[in-house]
């Protein structure tokens, strides 16, 4: 296989780029309504029915290299990373929240039973999964990182696939402002940095997922809270805490292995 020519890189980097934004805009044309469980869901559900095969023949049929390289291993593999990434956000995030709410800087109150809240959380979980955690890490810190970083240095590499998912952003609609351009240009950086320190993706799937889950509870999505001060709260608790502890976590706990300058090698096919 690894004999046979293969697309340029530039150019496969452009395919599934491109193809990422029309997954997306797909998905958005055919469930375009007011939001709704079922329409989240269903969302959800295709957005990963359609982003994993476009990941599979990229690599199979541009990169004409084995799937191991994108940096997805099995869960019995990945579960402690996947766990680890959920505790660097989650953990600084609580005392984010305990230090808003202790000085007065946030209000929350819950609109219905404790139960129904937890019930929306665990869902949350589920679609955030599936709509955004696994098929944007799949995407951008494991397709688009690992091509980039054969030919760059591990900085350039994240640098590169940060400016995509912040373009990703922009043109699917999810980052029209310049305060969610730069949470998107952000959070890629943290992932793409979470990749290179483990060497896989499943750190940055987990650090996502919490991210994403507890932003949409507390948020319209989960429609579960009533939240005075919700900008300082997204900033603060959401945010730069757990955004700066979770990086200083992973880089001092892989910090034998992190090299910015290196170069991953590319397997024969």
């Amino acid at each position: 296989m690894s004999a046979r020519p293969r697309l340029a890189l530039p150019w496969r980097v452009l395919v599934v780029s491109v193809g990422a934004v029309l997954v997306w805009l797909l998905i958005g044309a055919l469930l375009d309504r007011d939001y709704d469980r079922p329409t989240h869901a269903a969302r959800a559900i295709l957005t990963t029915l359609l982003v994993v095969p476009l990941v599979v023949t990229a690599r199979r049929l541009l990169d004409r290299r084995p799937w191991p390289g994108l940096g997805l291993p099995s869960l019995r593999t990945g579960w402690r990373r996947l766990l680890l990434g959920m505790a660097c956000w989650l953990i600084p995030a609580a005392v984010g929240f305990a230090l808003c709410l202790g000085f007065g800087w946030v209000e929350i109150r819950l609109r219905t039973s404790a139960a129904h809240a937890l019930g929306v959380a665990a869902l949350l979980v589920v679609l955030v999964f599936l709509y955004e955690a696994l098929p944007e890490e799949l995407v951008f810190r494991g397709y688009l990182q690992r091509n980039l970083a054969t030919r760059l240095p591990a900085w350039q590499a994240v640098l590169g696939q940060s400016v995509l998912f912040t373009l990703f952003g922009f043109l699917v609609g999810a980052a029209t402002s310049l305060d969610r351009l730069l949470l998107f240009f952000v959070f890629a950086l943290l992932l793409g940095g979470f990749r290179v320190a483990t060497g896989d993706i499943w750190a940055g799937i987990g650090f996502h997922v919490a991210f994403q889950t507890v932003a949409q509870l507390f948020g319209d999505v989960g429609a579960v809270f009533d939240v005075t001060g919700s900008d300082v709260l997204g900033v603060v608790a959401m945010g730069a805490i757990p955004f700066a502890v979770g990086w200083a976590v992973i880089e001092w706990r892989y910090r034998s292995r992190l090299n910015w300058q290196a170069r991953v090698p590319e397997p024969s096919g």
